[in-house]
């Protein structure tokens, strides 16, 4: 008998899917591990944060699970799935599938001893680890989402974010930003890469700790 996870796929969220997975080969030998058993292990790994190398025993091995994970994320498939779930969600509420405003922020995420690869120092927020760098609309859904090492100032996570991004949001006119990703510089980005607005909403002066910010 097969072990389940919360994190496995429903019926319904497999048979999504599968609209926006390439098409299998039919040349060679045939698969020998189901198509659906390996996304449940990369969408255990993605809830639990597990090392690929420690999945469980019952998912296929962790090599081939890893492969199709990076075949994937290589031909853009999750980017697609992504949007597709985003005008899905956007529609299932009422709204026009394609935002017109927008707001970025960032967040840095603290890292165990065990994670590969390089991370950095955010010097303000007293984090080791990595910097995730987020779009979202006004819904609180994700547009972008873009992963830097923690000492990546948020200016420069920003022109990675909003790469490439102008043919899958046409309506967007607007991006509201707090105070850390002020500067000319930034503003003309937004305009060459999208005709974007940048604006920058800032803190009542003398403000200290949480507070509701206008627009944000």
């Amino acid at each position: 008998m097969s072990t389940s996870y919360p994190s496995d796929l429903s019926d319904a969220e497999w048979e999504c899917l599968q609209r926006y997975l390439p098409p299998q080969s039919r040349r060679g030998r045939p698969p020998i591990h189901f198509l659906r058993s390996i996304f449940d292990a990369i969408f255990y790994v993605l809830r639990t944060g597990c090392p690929w190398r420690y999945l469980p025993a019952n998912f296929p091995p962790w090599q081939t699970v890893f492969y199709h994970f990076r075949r994937l994320r290589l031909k853009g498939t999750w980017t697609l799935l992504l949007r597709a779930l985003h005008w899905a969600e956007r529609e299932r509420q009422g709204r026009h599938p394609d935002p017109s405003a927008a707001s970025m922020d960032s967040q840095s995420v603290k890292t165990v001893e065990e994670s590969s690869g390089i991370c950095g120092y955010d010097a303000h927020k007293h984090i080791k680890g990595w910097k995730r760098h987020l779009l979202v609309d006004t819904l609180g859904i994700p547009i972008s989402i873009y992963v830097t090492p923690a000492d990546t100032h948020d200016t420069k996570g920003a022109r990675g974010l909003l790469a490439g991004l102008k043919f899958f949001v046409p309506r967007l006119k607007k991006i509201w930003a707090d105070a850390a990703y002020r500067g000319q510089e930034l503003a003309e980005c937004c305009q060459a890469t999208g005709e974007w607005e940048l604006e920058v909403v800032e803190r009542p002066p003398g403000t200290r700790g949480f507070s509701v910010v206008p627009k944000r």
